[in-house]
């Protein structure tokens, strides 16, 4: 394997679109906690946007969170399909918890071994009644930090 001109740093930004701000809203900043450092709108990119951050300095990510200003125009920003997003969680029992009594709804499973040998569990890509706070289409990966990503992100 021979070297690169370039080295990947970690993870920079998630763009997630859905038909209303509001609804991606209610379970990234409210319930995750994250804040919206800015708006962008651009008629030519169909788009209607809240630019958020997640951790600070070099570790920070931006999360942009998206919406059609029209649904019928392209690019329809709002049916972009993303597999899933993995989120560092420093206790991952309490905040299953926590987001349970908030109304977040998560797939089958519960907490398990992930592929990389942490603890992992997925909240549903959609709501339902019971539990009306879902990933708005996207599947979203919640991972339990080792002790060193949490000294290092925590």
């Amino acid at each position: 394997m021979h070297d690169k001109p370039f080295r990947i740093l970690g993870l920079q930004q998630i763009a997630i679109g859905g038909r209303s701000k509001e609804r991606l809203r209610a379970l990234w900043v409210e319930i995750f906690g994250l804040a919206v450092k800015s708006t962008y709108v651009s008629e030519r990119e169909n788009v209607d946007e809240d630019i958020c951050a997640l951790g600070q300095g070099a570790h920070a990510v931006e999360v942009d969170l998206m919406q059609p200003l029209d649904p019928d125009r392209k690019p329809a920003v709002h049916t972009t399909p993303l597999n899933h997003v993995g989120l560092w969680v420093d206790d991952l029992p309490k905040a299953v918890e926590w987001m349970t009594a908030h109304g977040v709804r998560f797939a089958p499973g519960g907490i398990r071994k992930g592929a990389a040998g942490h603890d992992i569990c997925f909240i549903h890509p959609k709501g339902n009644e019971e539990f009306p706070l879902g990933g708005e289409g996207v599947l979203i990966e919640l991972v339990q930090a080792p002790p060193e990503v949490v000294a290092a992100l925590g």
